[in-house]
């Protein structure tokens, strides 16, 4: 089916993406080459790739140490029938990372994995998104390519530098301000909000297991850049 001329449906799969705590992980089984399906809690790296920690003694870690192959199903956690809101299913290659920022992100998401993250047995794992596919109601059901939803990060290697202090400088600010940050740019309900990632593309908050995207109107790329940004659609 084709998208409706006022429905984007990269933006839609990216807001998904960026959203998402937890999602649907299935991968194949070793002996049978049969599907075999988990939860799993994730996280996203500055370009939006997936990022998942899991224990090697997990049924799903052992099956994609055998085969990296995997899908992903996130999605949007509405009230209601289920079948009635957005999700994204991912297509991709989970490898073991030891990127510090992969760490840092999936931690900003899920500080409760703080105390089983340096266990022997888990590591962080990265996704290689290699397709997608979007249902989001009826004649909103699309296959997208990995440039349709992941974020272009080549050219913002300042922002990403900075953005633990960015981050922390934040959420330094009150809780009222964090709130009234998602209040107003995202329509969100109040609590006690704070920043936990941010990219050339947008801004993510989260308030227990909630979590909101909050998209700039355009491409930042330095610090300074984003303070405006954030100065701008808070104002």
């Amino acid at each position: 089916m084709e998208p409706s001329p006022a429905f984007d449906p990269a933006l839609a799969a990216k807001k998904l993406l960026r959203e998402s705590r937890s999602g649907a992980l299935a991968t194949l089984l070793p002996a049978s080459g049969g599907p075999y399906c988990s939860l799993v809690n994730v996280a996203s790296a500055a370009d939006g790739a997936p990022l998942l920690l899991i224990s090697r003694l997990a049924v799903h870690t052992r099956n994609l140490l055998a085969d990296p192959r995997v899908s992903l199903m996130l999605d949007e956690r509405r009230e209601g029938d289920p079948l009635e809101g957005a999700r994204v299913m991912l297509q991709g290659n989970a490898a073991a990372t030891d990127d510090p920022a992969a760490r840092r992100r999936y931690l900003a998401r899920h500080p409760e994995a703080e105390m089983f993250a340096g266990f022997a047995d888990f590591a962080f794992y990265r996704i290689a998104v290699t397709g997608a596919h979007l249902v989001a109601g009826f004649g909103r059901i699309v296959d997208l390519k990995p440039s349709d939803i992941l974020t272009e990060t080549a050219d913002a290697a300042a922002l990403l530098a900075a953005e633990p202090e960015i981050v922390a400088h934040l959420n330094a600010q009150s809780a009222q301000a964090m709130a009234h940050h998602a209040g107003k740019l995202v329509a969100a309900r109040s609590g006690q909000w704070r920043c936990v990632g941010i990219d050339p593309e947008g801004l993510d908050l989260q308030n227990g297991r909630a979590a909101v995207r909050v998209t700039f109107s355009e491409r930042v790329r330095t610090p300074e850049a984003l303070h405006r940004a954030v100065r701008q659609v808070a104002g």
